[in-house]
């Protein structure tokens, strides 16, 4: 039996490079012959696509696919869009295939749509099926882990234990929302800047009352704001990962964003400065991380059991730093975890995307696949790992939740999801451990 893939609808009624070609009205589906993770060494892997332009001319119009995989090969080509695309491909050892099927007009250039995202902000993007299948994802296994990794983390333990808090935290109410009062917290820990974000408590919370959460966020340099909703559930703390004071004016931030800048690269991406672990970006924002958690534990209202992390991205990875490194943790839910498995590429070759921090040696110190192996109690439940996630690639995901020590575990596997698209209709795989994950 078929399994389906996955619909792409795009967004709005207008797509450069595609004169008279109303793309709000074209998707493209994918099937594969078997569910996407059930595939051994060796099995025919057959991928069917459709372009589906909802009666609109396909003249011109085709289905380019490529197929890359973990054995190194890479293959592409096309059909006319008015025709089923047919991709037979295989795999022989345990790993992933990509095959992304992609509208092209005929000089290959990929028709793209405009739509807007949440934030109100114009964007595009190409109308692509993001396939994925894979063999024998359970047995992989990482590139091995730096010899002294507690050490190292025990002596980043004591410079953060090295600088007081308490007495130096700075709130400021912002807000009163759905009867939670919002704050603007500033709280001082070892490295380069403080942990800075919003501290929201309800306005009749009791003393050891309210489990903690505390969250984090995507890459990026977006000016944090105060936040619009509130939930009176948590003693919730929304951190950014910089340490930027809040509230300030725009010049301020131009200038605070271009100073972590290191040189000509973005934050965390200098090969360089990321050759000594105690200088890599992701040191001070590993410890504002811990911080923030010893901040939450520190408030009368925290109920004293129940700490919950949480984020996507670069936040599943702040997460994953979180349970690994308090076991106060009770609860983490990472998402598309960045940087798992950076080894993966240059050691065993296998595929990844641009948006990728190069490896050197000293980053197995944050990598979230050898964290897992620290988290032995908390239950972790890895909210969406995206079989067309080459940002964070499926080899990554599947390895950081085999090296999980905790018995309590889930992974949702999303089959045409690429980092920041979910499909309206797709495959979904659920791997878990006990009955509790993912509830």
């Amino acid at each position: 039996m078929k399994i389906a893939l996955g619909l792409l609808t795009a967004l709005a009624a207008a797509a450069a490079g595609a004169a008279g070609l109303d793309t709000s009205k074209i998707t493209i589906s994918g099937e594969t012959n078997r569910s996407a993770l059930s595939y051994q060494p060796g099995d025919e892997m057959v991928y069917t696509f459709k372009a589906d332009l909802n009666g609109q001319p396909a003249d011109g119009l085709f289905l380019s696919w490529k197929r890359r995989g973990d054995d190194g090969k890479t293959e592409s080509g096309r059909s006319p869009a008015d025709q089923p695309l047919v991709v037979r491909t295989s795999l022989d050892r345990p790993g992933f295939v990509s095959v992304d099927a992609t509208l092209t007009d005929a000089d290959g250039k990929a028709i793209r749509h405009l739509f807007t995202n949440q934030a109100g902000q114009a964007k595009s993007r190409t109308i692509t099926f993001y396939g994925g299948t894979g063999v024998q994802a359970e047995t992989l296994t990482d590139c091995g882990e730096p010899a002294d990794f507690d050490a190292f983390w025990a002596k980043q333990k004591q410079r953060l234990a090295a600088v007081p808090f308490k007495d130096g935290v700075t709130l400021k109410k912002v807000k009163t929302v759905n009867g939670v009062d919002i704050y603007a917290v500033s709280i001082p820990c070892a490295g380069p800047r403080p942990v800075t974000g919003y501290l929201q408590i309800p306005v009749d919370a009791q003393p050891k009352s309210l489990p903690g959460l505390v969250t984090f966020r995507g890459y990026g340099t977006g000016i944090q704001q105060p936040p619009k909703t509130a939930d009176r559930r948590y003693l919730k703390l929304d951190i950014n990962a910089h340490g930027q004071e809040l509230g300030r004016e725009p010049e301020y931030y131009r200038e605070f964003f271009k100073s972590i800048r290191s040189g000509k690269y973005n934050y965390a991406f200098d090969p360089e400065q990321n050759a000594d672990p105690e200088r890599a970006f992701f040191n001070g924002m590993a410890l504002r991380v811990l911080r923030a958690l010893e901040y939450v534990k520190s408030r009368p209202e925290w109920n004293g059991r129940d700490l919950v992390a949480s984020g996507g991205s670069q936040g599943g990875l702040q997460t994953m730093w979180a349970a690994a490194l308090d076991p106060d943790v009770t609860v983490a839910r990472p998402s598309v975890t960045w940087c798992c498995d950076l080894a993966g590429t240059a050691k065993k070759q296998r595929i990844s995307g641009p948006w990728r921090l190069e490896y050197v040696p000293a980053l197995d110190y944050y990598d979230p696949v050898f964290m897992a192996k620290r988290i032995s109690k908390a239950r972790v439940d890895i909210t969406r790992a995206g079989l067309g996630d080459y940002t964070c690639p499926p080899s990554g995901l599947a390895v950081c939740y085999n090296n999980l020590a905790t018995p309590r575990k889930s992974i949702r596997w999303v089959q045409g999801s690429s980092h920041g698209f979910v499909p309206e209709k797709s495959e979904v795989i659920l791997w878990r451990t006990s009955g509790d994950a993912g509830q």
